[in-house]
């Protein structure tokens, strides 16, 4: 039976966003959506559904490409944080894995782990937070003195989640984690997000096209299209409804559709309920 004390409050609370760029181009169109405590929750869509500014909105990148929140709020357990600056957020325990992993090509990994603990001055705590990032990379471990830029893209995205672990945060943004990487290396990477939200308590909001692998890990997902979210529920949900399953996971049978063009979907969308 489920109590109200069992029930994970909301770490993020994003309500009703609008971002715009360049003071012209409407991005996001009044995207709300919330992240429970200590879970992982997933944003999926295709290219230009939003799901990158929707990260960036929250961790306050969208400055420098020339966007703006113009509409709405996001609260980090209840504090407004749309107009705190990165750094703030970092210190709050937000940090942001970029879409492209954005290593330091000519630092060797663990120099690039350790430009993530510039927040941080207990040289102790360096050492065991660097040992934790070790204890679930292994792999980063034996490839330490190796520069990024001569790694592989699996051993380049573990380094960019480590170097965010090395910030001690307590919620993690992770774009399109599984971009460009061996289906094995995908499930590898999955297992160890699956870790760090359990053992160390790390709650995740990831954007990510790969439908199936999100929905697998995730506890709750939200579907965007075209600056929206359209759909939203508990990850086992909706890799159980047919139309995820046809539009996004390929189980649907004859001749591909556009969700534009499919009635009875559209009249589920959240945004047009």
């Amino acid at each position: 039976m489920t109590t109200p004390e069992s029930i994970p409050s909301n770490v993020l609370n994003v309500n009703g966003i609008e971002v715009i760029y360049n003071h012209v181009i409407l991005v996001l169109k009044g995207v709300s959506l919330n992240v429970p405590e200590g879970k992982i929750a997933a944003v999926l869509g295709g290219n230009g559904a939003g799901k990158t500014t929707t990260l960036r909105a929250i961790s306050n990148l969208l400055k420098a490409e020339r966007g703006e929140v113009t509409k709405g709020s996001i609260e980090l357990r209840g504090e407004r944080i749309e107009n705190l600056s990165t750094s703030d957020l970092v210190h709050r325990g937000v940090v942001q894995v970029m879409e492209g992993r954005h290593c330091f090509a000519h630092l060797t990994i663990e120099e690039n782990l350790m430009t993530g603990s510039y927040t941080r001055k207990d040289k102790a705590e360096i050492a065991r937070n660097l040992e934790k990032v070790y204890n679930y990379f292994p792999r980063l471990k034996t490839r330490r003195t190796s520069q990024a830029a001569y790694t592989s893209g699996g051993e380049q995205q573990m380094c960019a989640i480590g170097r965010a672990l090395m910030t001690n945060p307590s919620v993690m943004l992770l774009d399109e984690p599984s971009m460009g990487l061996a289906p094995q290396i995908v499930e590898e990477v999955f297992e160890i997000v699956k870790d760090l939200n359990q053992k160390e308590k790390v709650t995740f909001l990831l954007a990510e096209q790969n439908t199936n692998m999100a929905l697998k890990y995730a506890d709750y997902g939200y579907i965007m299209e075209s600056g929206r979210i359209v759909m939203d529920g508990l990850a086992a949900d909706l890799r159980n409804n047919e139309d995820v399953k046809e539009f996004y996971l390929g189980m649907g049978g004859g001749e591909r559709k556009s969700f534009k063009d499919v009635k009875s979907y559209k009249r589920r969308k959240r945004w047009l309920a």
